[in-house]
């Protein structure tokens, strides 16, 4: 076994501020400036109850997380809890898919930054280069250690929530005159389907459920976080609340102003449907200022999920599940081999150039990591619960059952992801079993 003392300990630096930040980072993103476009693909108006249950399921979700992390306030988040309420295989299972979701997030919102910045500078043909380049430079500064990392995220953040509040304002007071009728037909996809009206809702509100993740990354700063039983839950539910707002808003803003089709048309295309919203609006330099809020927004998001994916590989390594060097902190306080890892893993999923793709296998692989936090949940202790099993017991079964509306090649492929990695973790396994 890896003796985890010799590798170093984290720092408390978090507060609850700095917390709220760090949930609201890595969930107002991608989410809001991206996946809305795609999930109004599949939809078309009904995205925004997809998004309201999606806030729903979210929230289940959030109480078994909050109250996990309050009782094992350790890096690793469900990988964690897996192991300590559930089985070795269950535990590792909730590591690998985090890393498989959270990595596929993060090349989204590389694709996503480069779309809405290069769309603005009039440049085609260059948005996955530009994804691997911001991949590269938010892997240096997350290098430079969590403090540096909260300052960043923090100004990054406060840029994102005042153009996204703009973004409302200005759509409202510019709505064109037939905007009602981009509201009808209400249940009907702007995409071919053959999943039916239900399949196709289901489906946007998986899509829509990763958008309320990033409070996962509040639960992997166990370690660094002032008062973890306090702090976390505070931070998790202020998250969702600030985040379920913005969503639903700029949604209801977004198809008034362009309609359903032509959103998901500029998510698919030049990944920035917001940006093409705002072009229509009469308020001056409007697109100027979503262009800003959308760059900080992806990058805010890129940042804060190559810390929570660092994290996740230093605790897999401190376990053995990942070679041990990634489990190794330098002088800064960072775990820098997991760091690099993790930068060139992202790097390597933007080439594939489709944030459809990519947004939809997270959606698969995330939703299974939280079933099997809800089922660890279930297993807390009677004295450690702060809160309803019923909300596990929810949470549990609406993972289960949305994994299944993506799309059966990206379930599949996420069905075999998860047996590649059962059988490493056997491998692994057998390989630090004494001779």
């Amino acid at each position: 076994m890896i003796d985890v003392r010799a590798m170093g300990a984290l720092r408390r630096e978090i507060g609850l501020p700095g917390a709220t930040m760090m949930g609201l980072g890595s969930m107002v993103g991608t989410g809001v400036f991206v996946s809305i476009g795609i999930a109004a693909g599949v939809a078309g108006p009904a995205v925004l109850l997809a998004i309201a249950l999606a806030a729903v399921v979210a929230t289940c979700n959030a109480l078994s997380s909050a109250q996990l992390a309050a009782a094992k306030p350790v890096s690793g988040g469900t990988y964690e809890y897996g192991y300590a309420y559930l089985t070795p295989w269950l535990g590792f299972s909730a590591g690998w898919m985090f890393l498989c979701a959270k990595s596929a997030s993060a090349a989204t919102a590389a694709l996503g930054f480069a779309g809405y910045l290069m769309h603005a500078a009039g440049i085609e043909g260059f948005v996955v280069p530009g994804a691997v380049m911001a991949a590269a430079v938010l892997t240096a500064i997350v290098l430079a250690g969590i403090r540096a990392s909260n300052r960043v995220n923090a100004v990054i953040v406060s840029v994102t929530v005042l153009s996204l509040t703009f973004f409302v304002l200005a759509g409202l007071f510019s709505l064109p005159t037939d905007w009602r009728e981009h509201w009808t037909p209400f249940w009907q996809p702007t995409e071919q389907s053959n999943a039916g009206a239900v399949g196709d809702f289901l489906q946007a509100t998986a899509l829509m459920f990763v958008a309320f993740t990033g409070y996962a990354r509040i639960a992997t700063l166990g370690e660094e976080v002032h008062d973890p039983r306090h702090t976390i839950p505070k931070a998790i539910i202020a998250t969702l609340i600030v985040s379920a707002l913005l969503y639903i808003s700029v949604g209801a803003v977004g198809i008034a102003a362009i309609g359903a089709e032509r959103m998901a048309g500029a998510a698919q295309t030049e990944v920035a449907p917001l940006q093409v919203a705002a072009a229509t609006f009469a308020a001056p330099g409007a697109l100027a200022v979503i262009t800003a809020g959308a760059v900080t927004a992806m990058l805010s998001v890129l940042l804060n999920l190559i810390l929570g994916l660092s994290r996740m590989l230093l605790a897999m390594g401190r376990r053995g599940d990942m070679p041990g060097r990634l489990a190794f902190i330098s002088p800064s306080g960072s775990p820098s081999a997991a760091i690099i890892v993790v930068g060139i893993a992202i790097g390597a999923l933007t080439l594939l150039g489709d944030v459809k793709l990519t947004w939809s296998f997270s959606a698969f692989t995330v939703l299974i990591y939280y079933a099997i936090t809800n089922l660890a949940a279930l297993r807390l202790p009677r004295e450690q619960r702060m809160y309803s099993p019923l909300f596990a017991w929810g949470g549990l079964a609406s993972c289960l059952f949305l994994a299944f509306w993506v799309e059966w090649q990206v379930w599949l492929a996420g069905l075999g992801l998860i047996a590649l990695g059962l059988v490493w973790h056997g491998v692994a396994a057998r390989l630090r079993a004494p001779a």
